[in-house]
């Protein structure tokens, strides 16, 4: 885990270092969690919904984005936040905060309302909302 969690802030390092416009405080805060997320949670399957793409670098990083972080070449080549035609790992696209909740509900409602159940064994939905520290 320390090993992999030093490699993915080495790639956000050297991106925000070099590339105008980089979040590195959100995304430096929640690498271990993200770690921890995509060990618990099988994405893109279960839906990682974050409340401020600016947290999404260590999610990128670990869905076969690294090079974007690593190759000055390529740091044009991902968005600073999450977005599905980017990558099958981002469920939604989002920039800013305050839209987890929302989305999240507005996905249940979804499913309840197509008869999807969140116990139903074929299509079990794990929703995690990442909030910003107050702090």
């Amino acid at each position: 885990l320390e090993e992999l969690a030093t490699n993915v802030r080495d790639a956000i390092l050297n991106r925000v270092s070099q590339y105008p416009g980089g979040h590195l405080g959100p995304n430096l805060g929640v690498v271990e969690m993200t770690i921890a997320l995509h060990k618990v949670f099988n994405s893109p399957v279960d839906k990682l919904i974050w409340d401020v793409s600016h947290q999404s670098y260590p999610h990128k990083v670990l869905t076969g984005r690294k090079e974007f972080f690593t190759d000055k070449d390529k740091f044009s080549g991902t968005t600073g936040y999450t977005d599905p035609e980017e990558n099958e790992h981002d469920f939604i696209r989002v920039g800013h905060t305050s839209t987890s909740i929302a989305t999240a509900m507005g996905y249940a409602l979804a499913q309840d309302v197509q008869g999807i159940s969140f116990t139903d064994s074929k299509r079990t939905i794990k929703l995690w909302i990442s909030f910003p520290s107050s702090r």
